[in-house]
């Protein structure tokens, strides 16, 4: 009895230290994917700049690739942390429409009630500019707020 209490207690102690570790191992995994990306990019615009069509191909396989291991791993830490993105109880006093990129959609789709105010929380890219990120349900839009047009679409973002 002794035995189990025992580990149980060192469990315990364990288990709130083992947490902010993982979260911040999960935070730089996704830091470093974003720099990959921004990386792969820029060699993409120096192979189209000064490289044969062989080095443009190349450079937009590993954009392609570092964009795709982003994704997952983003996919991987809100699969992980499923009460940041829970859905919560949220109403719009208009009905769920699917938008996508480029279209245009009124003021009262992205006012500032519907504002995402800390888009980093949700590991969201900055919104920059005019643009912000709004909810829409269980979508998050990148829309500029001066035109009325959706820059970014991610469906299903909310639990």
């Amino acid at each position: 009895m002794k035995k189990t209490l025992l580990a149980a207690l060192i469990v315990a102690t364990a288990l709130p230290t083992l947490a902010p570790t993982m979260a911040a191992a999960q935070t730089r995994e996704l830091r470093e994917d974003r720099r990959d990306v921004r990386d792969a990019q820029r060699d993409l615009r120096d192979a189209q700049r000064h490289g044969d069509h062989r080095d443009v191909r190349d450079a937009r396989q590993d954009l392609r690739e570092a964009r795709q291991e982003h994704r997952e791993d983003w996919r991987d830490y809100r699969a992980q942390n499923r009460n940041t993105y829970a859905r919560g109880n949220w109403r719009a006093p208009f009905a769920y429409q699917r938008f996508r990129s480029g279209a245009q959609i009124r003021p009262a789709y992205y006012n500032s009630r519907y504002y995402i105010a800390n888009p980093a929380r949700y590991r969201l890219p900055p919104a920059t500019g005019a643009n912000r990120w709004v909810r829409h349900y269980d979508d998050a839009l990148l829309v500029n707020v001066r035109s009325g047009r959706v820059v970014r679409v991610i469906n299903g973002f909310y639990w």
